[in-house]
């Protein structure tokens, strides 16, 4: 979907009857195309992939987000993997068209006009997903109220409560004025918790929130619906109740306050989408039992996370499937049919993904790597629970392996946030242990500026994809889903999507769980010398792997069946007794657990 300025402006925006969209999905930040930076990593991939899949199947929806003029960032490493960000900047006056409609939010005692720009994702069929993005950068404006949808995840706790406003009760307010009143709000994430203040404050048509009674209440809890995706505590955003009332004003901060929002005497935007929401889901089965553990008090779903396959399979194999199984694009169950196919010709197919990579890593580092090497990927935000380091545990031990097995080629790539110093030192750490143990064996290199054409490089071009966070908390994961679509199995601790997609020897293989580091450390090896390398070593039986994940795993951990599953279990329940049950308290065997 890397769309051009000038395409972008030639064609005005389509009419779309917003009147007649019934659901509206809020996300801090989407994927929209390659060249725009309105995106830091899985949330915003998962989110794009999602409103992909709303496009091919034809899903009544409408999207809001904020356009984060200066994006994310743009990740520099020098030689010893010291990382440095600069702004990538772009215009959304010259890229896409205006909404043509502004908006006013009180907040911070004043009031900021906000307009619009309009991106608009195009499914197969050509039904078209408006995603329009907020801009605070107007005329009039506050010149510090001017630069609030300029960063993503940038500034401190009080610009990051200034843009979750903007997003939340600006977001209602302009679709009301452009005559959209969707049944259903979905939360991707609490950053957009406070759409539910917004919507509280619209169905009182002027009145207080103090006038509001339990009865409003609970007519804007069966409006939302609200996706937590992280059991970390850093992904729950909290502010202090000063802050609140200075950006929020006394009323809302009493409403949120009287309504049970507040945890541990802060404002959590978490528990204000939970207090709110009829539907909660977690993103994969086992986040949705850590979920249930560390928010009791609420009934907790799960619907496993999946990717976009017109978006992550390689060229080659879009291609192939294009030729063999044409109905994969409007329906994923067709991944089933691969078994048609000759596992050879599978295999083939992949080599074609690993020799684009291998050109890529040479332009990039000056390194040729061998094409017949197995080679291993880990890419993904940089993050202390996602052990990037784990791997390095015992050097001499990864030497000796790349030795037995005749070489090992090792790609690391992600981003640190700026702020994570924790983060940046693994990095660090993967440089230093690399420029130990680099041989003609071994090669170790971390590529810089992860980004979507890099991860679909990565996910499509290695041969095993690593994944090692620190059990409980990865809730997903889905750069193993999209190396699965392309016949790369998973080498992985059984967490998020793998517990699920896991079919030992098959699929991929497990890492055992174990409470010391080092002994994890020392299956991982184990697993890569006597597992994983002597499969690699016979290529018939290693074809009939990559054969397996597509026609297994490429069949269910995809966008277009769970955006089915929200359709049905989260938006348009079929029983009303599934909204009915959802706020519980749960019983003393599960809240013996709780991650708090």
């Amino acid at each position: 979907m890397n769309l051009s300025a000038s395409s972008r402006i030639a064609t005005p925006a389509p009419a779309i009857d917003l009147a007649e969209r019934k659901i509206a999905y809020f996300s801090m930040e989407i994927a929209l195309s390659k060249s725009l930076p309105t995106y830091s990593g899985g949330l915003g991939m998962l989110a794009g992939d999602t409103l992909r899949s709303a496009a091919d199947t034809g899903v009544s929806m409408v999207v809001v987000s904020l356009v984060h003029r200066h994006g994310y960032f743009q990740q520099h490493l020098d030689g010893v993997g010291q990382q440095t960000e600069s702004d990538v900047i772009w215009s959304p006056e010259t890229t896409l068209p205006s909404v043509g409609q502004e908006i006013v939010v009180t907040m911070q005692n004043r009031e900021v006009t906000v307009r619009a720009w309009r991106f608009d994702v195009v499914g197969v069929t050509g039904h078209i997903i408006p995603v329009f993005l907020l801009d605070t950068d107007v005329e009039g404006n506050d010149p510090w109220d001017r630069k609030l949808t300029d960063h993503l995840y940038g500034g401190d706790t009080y610009y990051r409560l200034c843009q979750e406003t903007i997003l939340g009760l600006g977001g209602v307010k302009l679709l009301h004025a452009l005559g959209c009143k969707p049944e259903v709000s979905h939360m991707n994430e609490g950053h957009a918790a406070l759409l539910t203040i917004g919507l509280l404050e619209e169905r009182l048509n002027g009145a207080p929130l103090r006038d509001a009674t339990e009865a409003d209440a609970e007519a804007i809890r069966q409006q939302c619906v609200f996706t937590t995706h992280t059991p970390v505590p850093a992904g729950h955003d909290k502010f202090g109740l000063d802050q609140m009332v200075a950006v929020l004003g006394h009323d809302r901060a009493s409403a949120i306050e009287r309504f049970g929002c507040l945890h541990d005497g802060l404002m959590n935007m978490t528990y204000l989408a939970l207090r709110f929401s009829r539907y909660v889901n977690g993103v994969a089965m086992q986040h949705g039992k850590v979920s249930q553990r560390m928010f009791p008090g609420y009934r907790v779903h799960a619907i496993t996370n999946g990717v976009h396959a017109g978006t992550w399979l390689s060229q080659p194999f879009q291609a192939l499937l294009d030729k063999e199984v044409p109905e994969w694009r409007h329906d994923n169950q067709y991944f089933r049919s691969v078994y048609g196919i000759a596992p050879a010709v599978i295999d083939a197919t992949h080599a074609l993904g690993k020799q684009r990579l291998i050109a890529t890593v040479k332009h990039r580092t000056g390194v040729e790597l061998d094409p017949k090497v197995l080679t291993l990927g880990f890419a993904r935000r940089v993050a202390t629970y996602k052990r990037a380091s784990l791997l390095f545990r015992s050097p001499e031990r990864l030497v000796e392996i790349a030795e037995k097995i005749g070489g090992l080629q090792i790609l690391f790539a992600g981003k640190a946030h700026p702020a994570d110093s924790a983060g940046k030192g693994l990095i660090r750490d993967v440089f230093t242990a690399a420029a130990k143990i680099n041989n003609s064996k071994l090669r170790i290199l971390y590529l810089e500026n992860y980004d979507w054409d890099l991860g679909e490089q990565l996910t499509g071009g290695v041969d095993v994809w690593l994944n090692t966070p620190l059990r409980p908390y990865e809730a997903s994961g889905t750069s193993g889903m999209k190396a699965a679509l392309n016949g790369v199995p998973s080498l992985s601790v059984l967490d998020g999507w793998w517990i699920e997609g896991c079919a030992e020897n098959i699929t991929g293989w497990a890492i055992p769980d174990c409470d010391d580091e080092a002994a994890e450390a020392s299956l991982l090896y184990y697993k890569i010398e006597h597992s994983v390398a002597p499969l690699y070593a016979n290529k018939a039986a290693w074809a009939e792997v990559r054969r397996h994940c597509i026609a297994i795993n490429g069949t269910f951990f995809n966008t277009h069946r769970q955006l089915g599953q929200y359709v049905s279990n989260a938006y348009f329940p079929q029983s009303a007794s599934v909204a009915a049950s959802d706020q519980v308290i749960v019983d003393d065997e599960v809240r013996e657990g709780v991650l708090v």
